[in-house]
């Protein structure tokens, strides 16, 4: 299995062909949640590939059961890479994703979350869902990462199965927290604009 992920990882970083800038941060292994845009199938894999190796292992993708638990290759991929699958059609009170999501990182790993929920076109950052003030507000002790990754949709459009290799970047930019008394509108407009201005720097 660590041959698995190592080849992919190391696939997914040449077929991407990515960079990363780490702007006003800098790799840590303390708890943090990556908050990224999403675009591709691919952004979970190129995050995870980019972060430091001795990051990897300590740091889960969340992704959604319905489409990573549909057939053995995509169930062996998200085994191989220790992804945090999240079932959206038995959302309950005591069993939400942010939940599962605290429950399962407990104390040791960090999350990449895509707080659009589903992909977008790749033009502009959609509305985030509420799951990130969740987080921050159960977990104020985590640092919220954000991350922009600028290409990825043209890597792998929307509705194809083979990758084509282009140029792509991956922004991590200065961790946010969720500030005493700020609303879940006002964070939630917080954090998409920390994505967001990753692209104009």
């Amino acid at each position: 299995m660590a041959v698995t992920v190592s080849f992919l990882a190391s696939l997914a970083k040449l077929l991407s062909g990515s960079t990363v800038r780490w702007i006003d941060c800098q790799p840590d292994t303390c708890q943090r949640i990556y908050f990224a845009n999403h675009t591709s199938h691919l952004d979970a894999l190129v995050l995870w590939a980019s972060l430091p190796r001795e990051l990897q292992p300590l740091t889960r993708p969340v992704a959604a059961k319905d489409y990573w638990d549909r057939g053995p290759i995509r169930r062996h991929l998200a085994k191989s890479f220790n992804v945090m699958l999240i079932d959206r059609t038995k959302v309950k009170v005591h069993q939400s994703p942010v939940e599962m999501m605290i429950r399962e990182m407990s104390d040791r790993y960090s999350l990449i979350v895509f707080p659009e929920g589903g992909r977008s076109s790749g033009e502009e950052v959609g509305e985030f869902k509420s799951g990130l003030y969740y987080l921050g507000k159960k977990r104020p002790d985590l640092e919220l990462v954000p991350v922009y990754m600028e290409n990825l949709n043209r890597v792998l459009p929307r509705g194809e199965v083979l990758p084509v290799p282009l140029l792509s970047c991956i922004s991590i930019g200065a961790p946010i927290w969720l500030e005493a008394g700020e609303s879940k509108s006002d964070f939630l407009l917080r954090a998409r604009d920390a994505v967001c201005r990753l692209r104009e720097l």
